[in-house]
């Protein structure tokens, strides 16, 4: 099998000191803000991505806490400036003065209204595979800000959405954890940025069973172990080297 190789180095000012050092190319990302409070390193997140989206209500916490988030810089000049490229949605949540602020500052608006069979973060995701030819799709990594908190079916309808996408590389962000799934159909090289990252890491079988999983650079490795959602799960192990491997 091949190998995926996942690191987290858009949690640093300069990606491309993590994220080239092996030779390929620094991933192109692409940024889905949710409906939940931001994570503080947002901003961060917000320069190293080439698009930006919000979904739905997500326009509300970018106009309401981006400036908190910056808070030496003028609120007024912080809110033109982090400008979402498109809003979209079934756009239940918004408020009306918020698209209307973005609208004039020139962000496309994508009402969905009519489709209440997908999660507003799936109509983001679809709209970033099919209506974005600017982005490297075989370099793409999509980050969703503010998809781990609050409403816990909510939490389970983002993490559904890796599962649909499984060909595309999602990363759930919040200011506690990173969520992602690890197809079965490689295997994968984890490298952990201990400066922003860690110590804890856990390997969640969801959907069907791991029947035969390989880890090294756990404090309590596996060896050809089977997990399974109803029975065993490796939940807390912390790492005890900065790459682990996953087969």
């Amino acid at each position: 099998m091949d190998v995926i190789r996942h690191c987290s180095s858009f949690l640093l000012p300069s990606p491309s000191h993590a994220a080239g050092t092996d030779g390929r190319p620094t991933p192109a990302y692409a940024l889905v803000v949710l409906n939940q409070r931001l994570p503080r390193f947002t901003p961060l997140l917000w320069e190293h991505a080439q698009v930006r989206m919000c979904a739905d209500g997500g326009a509300n916490r970018v106009y309401d806490e981006m400036p908190g988030l910056l808070p030496h810089e003028d609120a007024v000049a912080i809110r033109n400036r982090y400008k979402p490229e498109v809003i979209k949605g079934d756009m239940d949540s918004i408020r009306t003065e918020i698209m209307d602020f973005y609208r004039k500052l020139g962000t496309k608006i994508v009402d969905e209204s009519h489709d209440q069979d997908t999660t507003d973060l799936h109509k983001c995701v679809s709209y970033i595979r099919d209506s974005t030819p600017e982005l490297d799709k075989s370099n793409l990594c999509i980050l969703v800000a503010g998809a781990l908190g609050g409403r816990f079916d909510h939490e389970i309808g983002n993490i559904n959405v890796l599962c649909r996408f499984s060909d595309m590389r999602i990363i759930l962000i919040s200011d506690d954890c990173l969520i992602q799934l690890l197809p079965r159909t490689h295997h994968h090289e984890i490298h952990i940025l201990s400066s922003v990252e860690g110590p804890h890491c856990g390997l969640v079988p969801i959907g069907i069973p791991s029947k035969s999983t390989t880890t090294t650079g756990l404090q309590w490795d596996l060896g050809r172990f089977y997990l399974n959602f109803y029975a065993c799960m490796s939940l807390c192990p912390c790492h005890v080297q900065t790459k682990l491997m996953n087969d």
